[in-house]
């Protein structure tokens, strides 16, 4: 099992080997904003890891895209954004395009976020598919959330189920979202046929809060061991959203619990 966490997007070969990481995870632009990414500096090398298995990556998208927005001036330029990003994280090598579900506004009917959804991978299948596979990750909070409750994940993976897409499945948003963490796998498999990477984070936060605030493996609400079961039911790559300085510790008590 490949086992790793999210970087500093400078030079995230470095960073891999100052944790112990085989997976990384980062941005390739400003997380809050808009601009289209430009070529990064150490593809090359990132290329280089990814195609001699050293190292798999995968790319975060920024946290401002809402493909299933009502609002035009939202959707569209997050339609554009995810390709642009896949565009970007096919030239590093990446694995994946991590996308948050998206919501829709307060009045604004979930069934219009999730056809916004289904247009965005018909139009993209039109085209060929994306240049990097595009995977949707269920969210903490929101009463009008596409990825929060898995009924509506259900509703949404109806609509975008028959495209190439994958699942990144978080832990600590499960959690925060009020979704019980026994069993998640299986559930989340029923409905999405596929754990494509995990996001292996505790929670600061109780059960049900709706607050996506990470805490390191040892240091939250859940249980680590319930952690660990998670990581090896779901036998996708893991990477953890936490600390920068808890991270050597996370990947190797990770690393010693599920023996990879």
């Amino acid at each position: 099992m490949r086992i790793g966490a999210h970087v500093a997007d400078d030079d995230p070969v470095a960073a891999a080997a100052e944790v112990g990481a085989d997976v990384v995870q980062f941005f390739l632009s400003d997380p809050q904003g808009w601009r289209k990414p430009t070529e990064h500096p150490r593809a090359a090398a990132l290329r280089s890891a990814t195609g001699q298995g050293d190292l798999d990556v995968f790319v975060h998208s920024p946290y401002v895209l809402n493909v299933a927005s009502c609002n035009n001036r939202i959707r569209i330029p997050s339609r554009k954004g995810v390709t642009q990003q896949a565009d970007a994280a096919a030239a590093v090598g990446a694995s994946g395009l991590i996308v948050h579900g998206g919501h829709v506004r307060h009045g604004e009917d979930p069934a219009e976020g999730v056809e916004n959804w289904h247009k965005l991978f018909a139009r993209q299948a039109a085209q060929g598919g994306f240049a990097t596979r595009v995977l949707v990750e269920n969210t903490a909070g929101g009463d009008n959330a596409m990825a929060r409750q898995f009924d509506t994940l259900a509703r949404l993976w109806d609509a975008i189920g028959e495209f190439d897409v994958g699942f990144c499945l978080d832990t600590c948003h499960a959690h925060a979202a009020g979704e019980d963490l026994s069993g998640i796998v299986d559930r989340v498999l029923a409905i999405t046929g596929t754990i494509d990477l995990v996001h292996c984070n505790n929670s600061r936060d109780e059960f049900g809060s709706s607050r996506d605030r990470h805490a390191p493996v040892h240091e939250g609400t859940i249980a680590a061991e319930q952690l660990v079961e998670i990581c090896a039911a779901a036998g996708a790559p893991v990477v953890l959203e936490t600390r920068p300085d808890s991270q050597p510790h996370d990947i190797a008590f990770l690393r010693e619990r599920l023996g990879s």
